[in-house]
């Protein structure tokens, strides 16, 4: 201890404080010590970098978990409110359709009434067997009608003035052929003429299961309703040129032959239907095709009649057999089904007038489903 301090300390004891005069810091005096150390060790820096980032990743969790939580709630809501637009347009769909029939029946029942005609017994709306039956009259004249003897018919065709047998022409072949002659010549029933006996546009509906050949009756009143659907929409194809008449037009002029040309190649189609000899396959498809149009689901027809003339077989591309090798997928090429585009000229000319049809019938009867548009 030097002298000054010394000094200061006896004036100090003579005063009569306690205070002590506070140290200076002198060149040989150490500084104090501080609680935060200046450097840290590389384990607790890790442990620090450690903590914190799991801190981070923990924060990152718990947000990503909360948009994932209002990310579903909101596709609930929406599943929930689509839920229920679908159930109140198939309850207003069913409850107009309801309206549309008793209105219709009504009409109907005013109608028989006012001609004297009996009323009708109710309709079964769950199967085609009462269409089957209202048109059982003139489906088929040889199951039902009674027989004609030989000697009979021969007189019967003698007074109409027709030859009483033609070439090769069976007992059978002669009665249908007088039973045509005796109800006189069909009148045309549409663009083309056919000699099926058409059906209302209410009775159009395809069946969604084709009946068996077996079923004579339920054959012949699909390929009516066949023929009646595509004279409906060539019908109405040709009002809707009319209606516009620009054929002075180039593009006019290409929609008119269009249509007359979709005329005569489907006139080919409608003798099938009136012989009953179109092949399976192709029916089925037909019936896909007009049945999906008739829901103006024109996307799923667009897809039938892909798969109809096209087909769904592998096409190949490049070379497909070098050498005594089979290459890998060559099995896939003749695997599948074929189409029937290329099947002859006659064919082919024909589904694409069904093709033109579907277009037109887009344009005349719209979806309501804006998806289920052709492009």
């Amino acid at each position: 201890m030097d002298f000054a301090a010394l000094m200061a300390q006896q004036i100090a004891k003579a005063k009569g404080t306690t205070s002590t005069p506070s140290k200076s810091p002198t060149p040989d005096s150490k500084p104090a010590a501080t609680t935060t150390p200046k450097f840290i060790s590389r384990r607790e820096a890790e442990e620090q970098r450690k903590a914190a980032y799991l801190a981070e990743q923990k924060a990152l969790e718990e947000e990503r978990a909360a948009r994932a939580a209002a990310k579903r709630k909101r596709e609930d809501e929406a599943a929930s409110e689509a839920k229920v637009r679908e159930e109140k347009r198939q309850r207003l769909a069913e409850e107009s359709r309801i309206r549309r029939e008793a209105r219709e029946a009504e009409e109907e029942k005013a109608r028989r009434k006012r001609l004297g005609l009996p009323e009708l017994t109710p309709k079964n709306p769950d199967s085609d067997a009462e269409a089957t039956k209202t048109h059982s009259s003139d489906d088929d004249d040889d199951v039902d009608s009674p027989d004609i003897s030989p000697e009979d018919l021969t007189a019967k065709l003698r007074s109409l003035g027709e030859p009483t047998l033609l070439f090769g022409e069976t007992h059978p072949a002669r009665l249908r052929r007088y039973r045509k002659l005796s109800r006189g010549p069909t009148p045309p029933t549409g663009p083309i003429s056919t000699t099926l006996p058409p059906v209302e546009e209410k009775d159009m509906k395809m069946p969604a299961v084709i009946p068996p050949p077996t079923d004579r009756k339920a054959r012949r009143l699909l390929y009516r309703k066949l023929s009646s659907y595509f004279n409906m929409v060539l019908r109405e194809w040709e009002i809707a040129l009319a209606r516009e008449d620009n054929t002075d037009t180039f593009a006019g002029q290409a929609a008119a032959n269009a249509m007359i040309s979709s005329k005569e190649t489907m006139r080919p189609l409608f003798r099938k239907f009136e012989k009953g000899d179109l092949d399976e396959e192709i029916l089925t498809a037909i019936v896909e095709i007009v049945l999906a149009a008739q829901e103006r689901r024109y996307v799923d027809a667009n897809d039938g009649y892909l798969r109809l003339s096209i087909g769904k077989a592998a096409w190949p591309i490049g070379v497909t057999m070098v050498g005594i090798h089979e290459r890998s997928a060559r099995e896939k090429l003749h695997d599948g089904a074929k189409g029937h585009i290329m099947g002859g000229e006659v064919t082919r000319k024909y589904l694409q007038s069904i093709k033109r049809c579907l277009t037109f019938a887009q344009i005349r009867w719209p979806p309501e489903d804006i998806r289920q548009l052709m492009g």
